[in-house]
């Protein structure tokens, strides 16, 4: 994803062009394509409007199928999901909603891969500069199963669940992934010296996908290292797989290093489905309506839903603008540095879609 931004910054605009507008299309891509909309709660509805907003600014070929009032349970909804290939998502868990809902949202999709961009953004003041890593968390099992019960009274029982069938295609994502990115090296990120056979079977499955990838460097790193290790040199990270609960939390502390909730782009991808979101999955319940949450993560996760439907021209004007109003405008939403609102940051983004 970083490569997107820096390749959009090219010195010279004349080599830029000639290279990034010769993507061939195919004869009728131009048609309008339709995508799932659930703006959710909290701060999701004013994140997904700025992308809405800028999608209609440039005359994106996009025509959003919106769910109002989104609730797992209802058939109807249930039956909505399955519309369109592709989701845009704002934030779907309430304050008050079990988190095991989202998990049957994500498992019912089959959306087994989580993935979360955390990159140096230029423009804003980081404890650590040149970190780009890409967090890939199994995203339908483990310890967000939902199994639990209590025993006896006072006694409760979770139940963490690792098959090796998800273990081996979420690796198997993770190496394909990084070769596909250009990509050099694969962290798996495990606490198999204490559960030795729940993340002994991981590590398996890690192991066994890494042998068919042998131009890729392996690496493991026990989690409790792995946190220790990210906040004191991020820089030797570059693609890290792990399970659910330990990619909940790695997600959270590569965005924390990397300018916060805000920057931090993601996406959920399965076999017939595609969902975009924010990498972190926080509501924002204490700045939601007040007009001064960071879009930014949202607008870069839609560019990967642009470039996932074939208008990577779209997703290249939307970086650069993202881009040109953080670091030359120096127009920032509070959580980085700046005073601007949300819609001021948006209407930013617009006018730097035609520079």
């Amino acid at each position: 994803m970083r490569n997107c931004i820096r390749s959009a910054f090219r010195q010279n605009p004349q080599l830029r062009g000639a290279w990034s507008q010769n993507y061939l299309q195919k004869p009728g891509e131009g048609a309008l394509k339709n995508v799932t909309l659930i703006p959710g709660v909290g701060i999701g509805p004013e994140i997904t409007n700025s992308v809405r907003t800028i999608f209609e600014a440039l005359h994106v070929p996009i025509k959003f199928d919106v769910l109002d009032n989104f609730n797992f349970e209802n058939d109807e909804s249930k039956k909505q999901l399955r519309k369109n290939e592709c989701i845009l998502l704002g934030v779907m868990t309430e304050k008050n909603q079990k988190y095991t809902d989202n998990y049957k949202f994500y498992k019912y999709l089959d959306l087994y891969s989580n993935i979360t961009f955390a990159f140096s953004f230029d423009g804003i003041v980081q404890r650590h500069n040149n970190t780009d890593i890409v967090v890939i968390r199994e995203n339908t099992e483990g310890e967000y199963s939902g199994v639990e019960h209590e025993v006896y009274p006072g006694v409760v029982e979770s139940i963490k669940v690792t098959t090796k069938q998800a273990s081996l295609r979420i690796a198997e994502y993770a190496f394909e992934f990084a070769h596909l990115s250009g990509r050099k090296k694969v962290t798996a990120v495990h606490k198999a010296n204490i559960m030795k056979l729940v993340d002994g079977l991981f590590l398996q499955a890690c192991r066994e996908v890494s042998q068919r990838y042998s131009f890729i460097k392996y690496e493991e790193m026990i989690i409790d290292n792995c946190c220790m290790q990210l906040v004191k040199n991020p820089t030797q990270f570059d693609v890290m797989v792990m399970p659910n609960l330990y990619g909940s939390i790695v997600q959270n502390v590569v965005a924390g290093i990397t300018g916060g909730v805000g920057m931090a782009a993601g996406a959920s991808i399965g076999k017939d489905h595609a969902l975009f979101s924010q990498g972190c999955r926080h509501t924002g319940t204490d700045i939601a309506g007040k007009n001064i949450v960071n879009p930014s993560a949202m607008l870069v996760s839609s560019t990967l839903l642009l470039r996932h439907l074939g208008l990577p021209n779209f997703a290249d004007q939307i970086c650069r603008a993202v881009q040109n109003t953080i670091q030359v405008k120096n127009i920032k939403t509070k959580d980085i540095g700046g005073n601007a609102t949300t819609d001021q940051f948006t209407n930013e983004v617009i006018k730097s879609l035609a520079k």
